[in-house]
């Protein structure tokens, strides 16, 4: 569905749901309902929208410390403050970033805010076809297939099934050369939040993905197949790299994630 097209702003995305979530102004009211509706199954679903946020910020830093100098965000959606061209540039400005989201909206919003820079684009899509996106001529344009690319996977895969999901993981890890990194965040199904995934589901029916579902925690692992992980491993999204001072906020999460390195 194009932006010009009766009816668009009238279907919500899960992008711009997100974007709601944050406080974002990337949104319309169709969105803004269903994060309403979300909020009302998963009260602390804001909470872990920006603890989400705080975890890519806190990966991009992790991958730039060990020397990453390019990034390819698939599923990136609205550019609310705090890009992941944002984090880079206050430590490595030459750092190159490719934005990719299935969701016109969030790419035409990405494209306004990019235009003019030589180290970001955002290109629309489909993460179920990593052939076609890897052979984008801005992704293959921008990025350098032969040196380190930081893979982020952050808040989307939960949105693919398991026929797509998997294949469509090896084939990217495929594609990244040595001492690259795979950053993901995945919602688990063993937390209170299980109770509201039909729910949620629901929900998301409506929206430009084709299913909402958490995996169990040995699904979500098996993504990072052929990588190390980094310490410490598979945790609570808020856990990343380490505990919060604020304390164990574990029964509030319902997101996992993890760092893996790619030998």
């Amino acid at each position: 569905m194009r932006m010009d097209e009766p009816g668009f702003a009238d279907r919500p995305s899960s992008a711009r749901i997100y974007d709601a979530l944050l406080g974002g102004s990337h949104n319309f009211a169709a969105d803004r309902a269903a994060a309403q509706r979300l909020l009302a199954a998963i009260p602390n679903a804001g909470e872990m929208a920006r603890r989400n946020r705080e975890f890519l910020h806190r990966a991009v830093e992790h991958m730039l410390a060990a020397g990453v100098r390019q990034f390819l965000d698939i599923g990136s959606g609205i550019p609310t403050v705090g890009n992941v061209h944002e984090v880079t540039a206050r430590t490595a400005p030459d750092a190159t970033v490719v934005y990719v989201d299935i969701d016109p909206v969030a790419v035409a919003h990405s494209r306004d805010i990019l235009a003019g820079s030589r180290v970001a684009t955002a290109v629309q899509a489909d993460a179920r076809f990593p052939a076609e996106l890897l052979a984008h001529p801005e992704v293959a344009g921008l990025l350098d297939f032969d040196r380190p690319i930081g893979l982020l996977l952050v808040s989307m895969l939960h949105f693919l099934p398991d026929e797509d999901a998997y294949p469509a993981v090896r084939s990217l890890l495929a594609a990244l050369p040595s001492g690259s990194y795979l950053a993901i965040s995945h919602g688990v199904l063993e937390t209170p939040a299980d109770a509201s995934t039909e729910e949620v589901a629901a929900i998301y029916r409506r929206t430009d993905v084709a299913v909402a579902a958490g995996r169990t925690r040995a699904q979500i692992r098996s993504f990072f197949d052929g990588t190390t992980l980094e310490p410490p491993g598979l945790v609570w999204l808020h856990e990343w790299p380490s505990p919060p001072p604020d304390g164990d906020q574990s029964e509030l999460m319902a997101v996992l994630a993890g760092v893996g390195r790619v030998p």
